[in-house]
């Protein structure tokens, strides 16, 4: 496989939030990217579910690298059951992903992973790293089919003959194409925003996880996961008094409807003002400076070798400096 120079990239998900950013990562590094799918525009469409129609569409193929950034996803999960079709998509669909990954003669397989798959809890104010258990058993049976997914899904990576696995934890996505679907539910009023508590949760801006994606096409370790988190957690609902904060920026600047919309917002319980909520800087793609996911507050202060993608410096900064962006 080739490591330095242009490779042919087959990339399922390519139509999805963050497949289309990595898309865009994988072109601007010089690479080929033939988009994987059920919809068109897709340069081999089929559906991961349907293995027998996947390696049909493979057929004759090769590529050097397989990314897997799909889901089955098509809003924000509200409910558990929202889940359900990726849940099934993380194993059955990756199964059938990795046998046509070695149709194709690839010899990499990078697989979009959550950081969510440690567990679903208060793990305290100790930074959370790959030497964490990975994929625990849910303390229910809903948290139970959502970390086997997850489990599976990289188990499948790691252990699949032939192919160098590579596994991205990526923290909650936000930026270009992600942070609409926020400001959407506000409007709503269909996002819950509960009190964090001192909780903090991992984040990470679209754009900088694609670039990571296209990192680890290149340099990442096979065998090794890799956190892919913003130096700074912030709490869910201080998330979104940034994202309101936005909303108030565009007002003052262009007052559109836009405006109106934020004198809507502003009248939500949530969005009340957000002075003092530290936002949160954005995740990098290098292989070699890291700092550790933190699922709370942190703890201590990041170590260089720490093993988590990035590469800048994330400091504290005002939510109108945090990258959260919303389209005006």
């Amino acid at each position: 496989m080739t490591t330095n120079q242009s490779q042919s990239i087959l990339l399922a998900g390519a139509s999805g939030v963050l497949g289309r950013h990595i898309a865009r990562a994988l072109t601007d590094a010089g690479h080929k990217v033939t988009g994987l799918g059920r919809s068109e525009g897709n340069g081999v469409r089929a559906d991961l579910m349907d293995r027998d129609a996947l390696l049909r569409a493979v057929d004759g193929q090769h590529f050097d690298t397989v990314v897997h950034a799909a889901t089955a996803l098509r809003k924000p999960p509200m409910r558990h059951r929202d889940m359900y079709a990726t849940d099934a998509l993380r194993i059955e669909g990756t199964a059938h992903l990795v046998e046509a990954a070695r149709a194709t003669g690839a010899r990499r397989f990078v697989t979009e992973s959550m950081v969510f798959g440690y567990g679903y809890g208060d793990f305290g104010d100790r930074p959370i790293t790959e030497d964490d258990a990975f994929g625990p058993r849910g303390t229910d049976p809903e948290l139970e089919r959502h970390l086997a997914g997850m489990r599976t899904k990289e188990q499948l990576t790691f252990e699949a003959a032939g192919l160098e696995g590579i596994a991205l934890r990526f923290g909650l996505f936000y930026g270009p194409g992600g942070t609409e679907n926020i400001l959407t539910l506000l409007r709503k009023r269909q996002l819950p925003a509960p009190a964090d508590h001192g909780r903090v949760l991992p984040w990470v801006e679209l754009t900088d996880a694609a670039r990571a994606v296209a990192a680890a096409v290149v340099h990442g370790r096979p065998g090794q996961a890799y956190n892919v988190a913003d130096r700074t957690p912030l709490g869910f609902r201080a998330h979104l008094l940034c994202v309101a904060e936005e909303v108030r920026t565009a007002e003052a600047d262009d007052r559109t409807a836009v405006a109106h919309e934020a004198d809507e917002l502003r009248a939500h319980d949530v969005l009340g003002e957000p002075e003092g909520v530290g936002g949160e800087g954005r995740a990098g793609t290098g292989l070699d400076a890291r700092v550790p996911v933190q699922p709370r507050r942190a703890g201590r202060t990041a170590r260089r070798d720490d093993p988590v993608i990035t590469d800048r410096a994330g400091t504290p900064r005002t939510c109108a400096s945090a990258g959260i962006r919303v389209s005006r």
